[in-house]
């Protein structure tokens, strides 16, 4: 099963690439890896939600938050190399959580994002990461992902 498949299978389908917010553009290729931008999460142009993990948000809306940041994240990924199926590996996930003093759920929150990268990619989905507390991110969001994935060799072609 494709990637898409996979998702839709869940229900989701790749929405459009989400526009950057300043100035930098939301994905870019160099050799064999795909580097995203932090992606908030958005949807149909509006953050899901607001406000600091553990002061607003719940643990489950902030878990809600990382998947929709991965799947915008794969959005970004589509926007640079057309085909999914090209993704030979997700390598490194980070993911940022805007979190009260005493919330330490991070990995938890970041589940939510890495869960989503290995339903839609399977086995090549697995991958490190890193989750971090931080005290904001932009636009008062929740929850930033920024992912690298490494293309096929077969399909690297002239990417650069």
């Amino acid at each position: 099963m494709t990637v898409e498949g996979r998702l839709s299978a869940l229900g989701l389908s790749v929405p459009d690439v989400v526009p950057p917010v300043a100035a930098y553009t939301p994905a870019v290729v160099t050799g064999a890896y795909v580097h995203t931008s932090g992606q908030l999460p958005m949807r149909a142009g509006e953050l899901i939600a607001t406000g600091k993990v553990g002061a607003g948000v719940t643990a489950e809306e902030a878990y809600a938050c990382a998947q929709q940041c991965a799947l915008n994240a794969i959005a970004a990924v589509k926007s640079v190399i057309g085909d999914l199926e090209r993704v030979r590996r997700v390598v490194k996930v980070v993911v940022f959580v805007a979190s009260s003093a005493e919330f330490t759920g991070q990995p938890q929150v970041a589940n939510g994002a890495s869960e989503l990268l290995g339903e839609a990619f399977g086995e090549a989905g697995v991958h490190a990461r890193s989750a971090v507390g931080v005290a904001v991110l932009p636009l008062d969001a929740p929850v930033e992902v920024e992912i690298v994935v490494e293309l096929d060799a077969a399909e690297r072609g002239g990417a650069s």
